[in-house]
């Protein structure tokens, strides 16, 4: 295991060691101890970060706010609702998390075509708003909650609704945090999607913004800047990865996914 994480953080150094590091040293074999923060401000400035952080937080947040909503409903009728082929249906949504995510693009593309969604956020988001995975997860959590419940609340007059909000839902809180920790990393570093999608800065989100600036003339061998770009686009997952590390593998651990 150590040596795994040796192999993956060797890069994680190089781009922190690069992107502190003035231009004239960033090839230098000589050790030297001076940093500066120039490479972020021309990065800052030659960009519209600023925009490409707006639009990554409304997509990763709306995504997440919908999927939240829809997985909810849905792993709920899965685990105490009883349908005609619920068992059927259930074996869709399994399938589904079996097929990978690039062979969807096209046909997705065509939709959005039709629906004239094409270059907008909405456009972005709306093939996510169902996640399998997060029906999954959530219906197993469900299940291990006793019937029980059920019937007090039914005896205390709850509709539903109300089992579902009052009682299934605080229950399932690491499951939540584990979903929302896949959702949003994911959604985060999605590139190939929003490249297809989005043809407008106005739309564009961090990831799209990071390869459009590293494949620029005038950024293309400055290797200063793109590790400073690269730091400003992973930073927030980063911090939050570290100052949250001990939540994160609690609740994968809580919800059963090993």
């Amino acid at each position: 295991m150590f040596l795994v994480a040796l192999v993956w953080i060797v890069p994680l150094v190089w781009m922190l060691w690069t992107a502190f590091r003035p231009k004239d040293s960033v090839i230098n074999p000589t050790l030297s101890w001076d940093f500066t923060l120039e490479h972020f401000q021309h990065v800052w400035s030659a960009a519209p970060f600023g925009l490409y952080y707006g639009n990554t937080l409304l997509i990763t947040g709306g995504i997440l706010v919908v999927q939240l909503l829809t997985v909810t409903m849905a792993a709920f009728a899965f685990a105490r609702l009883n349908f005609k082929g619920k068992e059927f249906v259930f074996m869709l949504f399994l399938v589904q998390i079996m097929i990978p995510a690039d062979v969807l693009v096209f046909p997705n593309y065509n939709v959005l075509k039709e629906l004239s969604l094409l270059d907008t956020k909405l456009g972005i988001m709306l093939p996510y708003f169902a996640s399998a995975f997060g029906i999954f997860l959530l219906r197993q959590m469900f299940k291990t909650i006793p019937p029980e419940l059920d019937e007090a609340a039914v005896m205390e007059g709850c509709t539903k609704w109300q089992i579902l909000w009052r009682i299934y839902v605080p229950l399932a809180r690491p499951s939540y945090v584990a979903f929302a920790l896949v959702s949003v990393s994911y959604h985060w570093n999605n590139f190939l999607w929003p490249l297809i999608v989005t043809n407008s800065v106005e739309n564009r989100p961090l990831t799209v913004g990071l390869a459009i600036f590293a494949q620029s003339f005038e950024t293309g061998a400055q290797w200063a800047e793109v590790s400073a770009a690269t730091l400003i686009v992973i930073a927030p997952l980063l911090a939050g990865f570290l100052l949250f590390q001990r939540q994160f593998m609690n609740s994968f651990m809580q919800s059963g996914i090993k």
